[in-house]
């Protein structure tokens, strides 16, 4: 079966700009949340977020696209840019043909919609911006992608909030067994306007707090909702053969997937979570003591926590497996959450360092062995991502170092001497 190897990495998140900004900041155990301040939240019963850090669009993209294009598509650039540099993918490695683009999304460009709302309803039609016909739309990310760099094979959006994180690096990877040779994949969102804010206050699940420290704490006692984020992570995938022959840097590989949907929980049935964990690593052909950590979704309410809990205890024993969630440090950014964590992990077996989950003092769920406050070292082996969408996605993703015959992962000083070679992909 084919190997699908990452190869390149671009973050943009609340707490750093940039994979490496984003990772120290990650490690220091620093958070990017605080007060919305990109408009007027006084009134509204959600006032925290996580805001990216002086993100100027004309910092990093031509100023013909910028009136073209919503915030999130202008940060979905930026770190697509940023994610193809880091894979050094030289101009003719591959054709374009045999390079796509698969992203998530989940709000589309709330904030671009909103203000041509404006312009209709205070200026008439006339002053409509004509890139309203698409700058609004969930795939958008996708065609802005695959027309910036020229990439001209396979294509898709898939939406299923924070689960569609990992869904459309999951439809790379078939992308890539299909014949592809590389896909970029991952998810941003930003809907920090009054239309996203009341979409997200609608959907329920939002923090009412006003402390950073304390609003959205997963897996504690005082959870009381999940602040949002903006931002997320864009991923360059490939064929591992394909990137060995180019002399690619491999940062790891996607060893399993599953997914669930929770149709049957909403009627006394059982929730599917734990079952997406099954299917991800009978797909990746390990068992749950071959999982060296667990990056957990973290939904910050009492019931949904204790649901992820329990399905963490149950595949893998009490206190068995190291879990955390740095997304403590950046809300949850929608689409772009799980694509976050799957970096957080790959830079995890880069680094041999678990990072932490802030600001939980009260753990709720004694079962779980979480790394909280700092950082802690680790011998890198497989790592499992779980994702959960609102509506019911259950997503859960399994990456493992890279296998011995695939160029290593740029290692820094805190990174293990040893690792345990990683089994066959099926």
């Amino acid at each position: 079966m084919t190997t699908t190897a990452i190869t390149g990495i671009g973050v943009a998140a609340p707490n750093g700009l940039g994979t490496e900004d984003f990772w120290s900041a990650t490690l220091r155990g620093q958070s990017g949340i605080g007060t919305v301040s990109r408009f007027d939240v006084s009134g509204y019963p959600s006032r925290l977020g996580g805001e990216l850090p002086g993100f100027d669009p004309a910092d990093h993209l031509p100023s013909r696209l910028i009136p073209q294009t919503d915030r999130m598509t202008q940060i979905a650039l930026a770190a697509s840019d940023w994610a193809l540099a880091d894979a050094r993918l030289e101009p003719d490695a591959y054709g374009s043909t045999e390079m796509g683009v698969t992203t998530a999304g989940a709000f589309g460009g709330f904030e671009y919609g909103q203000r041509e709302l404006d312009q209709l309803w205070t200026a008439g039609p006339e002053h409509v911006s004509v890139y309203m016909s698409f700058a609004w739309f969930y795939a958008v990310n996708t065609g802005q992608i695959s027309i910036r760099h020229g990439l001209r094979g396979p294509a898709g959006v898939v939406v299923g909030d924070q689960a569609g994180g990992l869904d459309a690096v999951a439809q790379a990877r078939r992308n890539i067994r299909k014949g592809a040779r590389l896909i970029v994949s991952g998810g941003v969102d930003s809907s920090f306007c009054p239309y996203g804010w009341v979409s997200r206050i609608s959907g329920r699940g939002l923090s009412t707090g006003d402390d950073p420290d304390t609003a959205y704490v997963p897996f504690d006692t005082r959870a009381q909702g999940h602040v949002p984020g903006e931002g997320g992570a864009i991923l360059v995938i490939e064929e591992a053969g394909a990137a060995r022959a180019r002399g690619a840097r491999v940062y790891g590989e996607i060893a399993g997937y599953g997914a669930t949907f929770d149709a049957a929980a909403r009627h006394g049935g059982e929730p599917g979570l734990r079952r997406a964990v099954e299917t991800a690593l009978a797909d990746a052909a390990l068992d749950p003591s071959d999982i060296r950590v667990v990056f957990a979704d973290g939904a910050g309410t009492l019931r949904e926590d204790r649901v992820e809990a329990e399905a963490i205890e149950a595949v893998f024993g009490p206190g068995a497996v190291p879990v955390t969630a740095p997304k403590t440090m950046t809300g949850r950014m929608s689409s772009g959450g799980a694509p976050a964590d799957l970096a957080c992990a790959l830079l995890a077996i880069r680094d041999g360092l678990i990072p932490p989950t802030i600001n939980v003092r009260t753990p709720a769920a004694t079962s779980l062995d979480l790394v909280l406050d700092a950082p802690r070292p680790w011998q890198p082996g497989a790592a499992l991502v779980i994702a959960r969408g609102r509506g019911g996605f259950n997503s859960a993703m399994v990456l493992r170092p890279p296998g011995r015959g695939a160029a290593a992962a740029v290692r820094g000083p805190g990174a293990a001497r040893r690792r345990t070679p990683a089994p066959a992909d099926h």
